[in-house]
């Protein structure tokens, strides 16, 4: 890295979310907008334990599986009913999974870093609190489950 350039961390308020019918079709590619908050891009590796006959100082790992938390987005109430529609698809036994691309911008509004969920599943969507004693903005909020997360390059 040249002398005197930085490198500083990239703001965590500026992201876009995408989202596209997991048949591979493109046709029905979605930007859904921008949130206030997206929470679970997590993955872990589960291991699996093997203590060693003889070797009593140390217990080995070995890698199990992969497992994925479930992806959390709010935002304010709009006119757009799109999340809570897609949600309401299962309900009525029609529903179909998405895959989507959440999107970190920078100050220029350019992608930074991009995460890619695949096989999307809504599993629970929850709509504004309401309280007229508080001036605060009506939020929803839909977690997805999903079967991958990849980092993809930009």
């Amino acid at each position: 890295m040249p002398t005197g350039k930085r490198s500083d961390p990239y703001g965590a308020y500026n992201f876009l979310i995408t989202l596209t019918n997991s048949s591979g079709s493109t046709s029905g590619q979605t930007t859904v907008g921008g949130f206030s908050e997206c929470s679970g891009l997590e993955m872990s590796l589960e291991t699996e334990d093997y203590q060693e006959g003889g070797n009593n100082g140390t217990v080995l790992k070995f890698p199990k599986h992969i497992t994925y938390a479930s992806i959390r987005l709010k935002r304010g109430v709009t006119d757009s009913d799109e999340l809570y529609r897609w949600f309401y698809s299962f309900v009525e036994g029609q529903g179909k999974r998405k895959d989507g691309k959440i999107t970190l911008l920078d100050e220029q509004r350019n992608a930074v870093k991009v995460w890619k969920f695949v096989r999307g599943l809504p599993i629970k969507w929850t709509g504004p609190s309401l309280d007229a004693t508080r001036g605060q903005l009506a939020i929803q909020e839909l977690e997805i489950a999903h079967e991958g997360l990849q980092m993809m390059p930009v």
